[in-house]
């Protein structure tokens, strides 16, 4: 990548804090909106989420439209068309995602059909096919890693065609992204870790990747130490509500570095085994990740050894002797792969998943290889390359 040019854009206006979700009416009313719709998925709903942000909303003047709740864990294109035809039928002006990623890229994408009036979304799919602003879009993130809420990227399941159509575009970009620890108190600790470990994947490999640059390193490093210090003491103390807004801010930060500095070969990996055997995307991020820093070596061991002062703090960062600091880097992300794991049980390996076969390895490594993201990977990655970090990520 030529390193004397890059590009850097985020619009998405924040609003973080303890009583942000009260500012939402006065976001719609700026925007002119009198009649929002809400899109968010059945656990949500049932988890109460959705009428803490309903209840916030009216408490303070503003009205909402239907609540859309159809949205399955991994989207689909059939979920995108109902909710848009009802959006349509009920005269809404805006959208309010309460989710997590799944629900944003699926409000991102109704979005779409909402201001296109219909018709079928697979038409504006790829890169920048679209021309013009959409309606008021507003994400209340309801988990601490995806960072969808600031990104301008949107993936559906194409059950029809049996793949996944991408959409990418600065018109999906929400309007505000709302970060408010109520919407996290509730979070299953393994969901927790798993979802933070995404974070910290998205940080991570924005900053070791080849696009990464000054303003992207920036927020990376600001979430890979807020997701350091802040991921165990969460775990042990789940309703802790300042932990809860330090992930929350740490997930939208590692969202912003990533979608400025794209990602590697850690999620063409965690893509390929979570559309092939249904693993958590955060929990495969973080299996891969310190074994895909160890093959990254050769390359970025300066960039990983800057690691370590954001992940231990400077003193640690100090005492290390410049040549082993992107080894002790790597140590530090695997203790914390291993406090989660103590405590909810987030699997370390491929094979404290339960889910893939060993021989199945083989099949995973070429998917893999087919992945947009490994090109930005700075260790140009093979086939007999991408089937050994996977036999190490196995396990015993």
């Amino acid at each position: 990548m030529n390193k004397e040019y890059f590009e850097f854009v985020c619009p998405v206006k924040m609003v973080a804090g303890f009583r942000a979700l009260e500012h939402i009416p006065f976001e719609l009313d700026t925007r002119g909106s009198v009649r929002p719709m809400i899109v968010s998925d059945k656990g949500v709903v049932g988890a109460g989420l959705v009428d803490i942000v309903v209840q916030a909303i009216t408490s303070e003047g503003g009205k909402v439209g239907p609540v859309f709740d159809n949205v399955p864990p991994d989207s689909s294109m059939d979920s995108v068309n109902a909710g848009a035809a009802i959006y349509l039928e009920s005269d809404c002006d805006a959208i309010i995602a309460v989710g997590g990623g799944s629900v944003m890229d699926t409000a991102k994408a109704m979005n779409i059909m909402a201001t296109e009036g219909g018709g079928d979304p697979r038409r504006y799919a790829g890169y920048n096919n679209l021309k013009h602003r959409l309606k008021p879009y507003i994400a209340v993130p309801t988990t601490a890693g995806t960072g969808s809420e600031v990104t301008a990227i949107s993936v559906i399941k194409d059950t029809d065609a049996g793949m996944k159509t991408f959409y990418f575009s600065q018109f999906l970009l929400p309007d505000v992204a709302v970060l408010d620890p109520r919407m996290t108190l509730k979070l299953p600790p393994m969901i927790t870790a798993a979802t933070a470990m995404d974070a910290m994947t998205h940080a991570v490999e924005a900053f070791t990747c080849l696009a990464k640059n000054p303003l992207s390193d920036a927020y990376a490093e600001a979430a890979i130490r807020r997701i350091s210090e802040w991921l165990v003491p969460v775990l042990q103390k789940p309703d802790d509500p300042r932990g809860r807004l330090e992930l929350a801010q740490a997930a939208a930060m590692a969202g912003i570095a990533f979608s400025n500095s794209p990602v590697g070969l850690v999620h063409a990996l965690a893509h390929t085994i979570g559309a092939m055997y249904g693993v958590h995307h955060g929990a495969a991020n973080s299996i891969f990740l310190p074994y895909v820093l160890e093959f990254n070596l050769p390359a970025s061991r300066a960039e990983i050894g800057e690691l370590l002062f954001h992940l231990a703090g400077p003193e640690d960062f100090a005492g290390t002797p410049v040549e082993r600091r992107a080894e002790a880097a790597i140590a530090r992300i695997v203790e914390m792969k291993e406090a989660a794991h103590a405590i909810c049980g987030l699997p370390r390996t491929l094979s404290e998943t339960g889910k893939i076969p060993r021989e199945d390895l083989p099949g995973i490594a070429e998917k893999s290889l087919d992945d947009g993201t490994v090109v930005m990977n700075p260790v140009d990655v093979t086939y007999e390359d991408a089937l050994a970090v996977l036999e190490r990520a196995w396990g015993d």
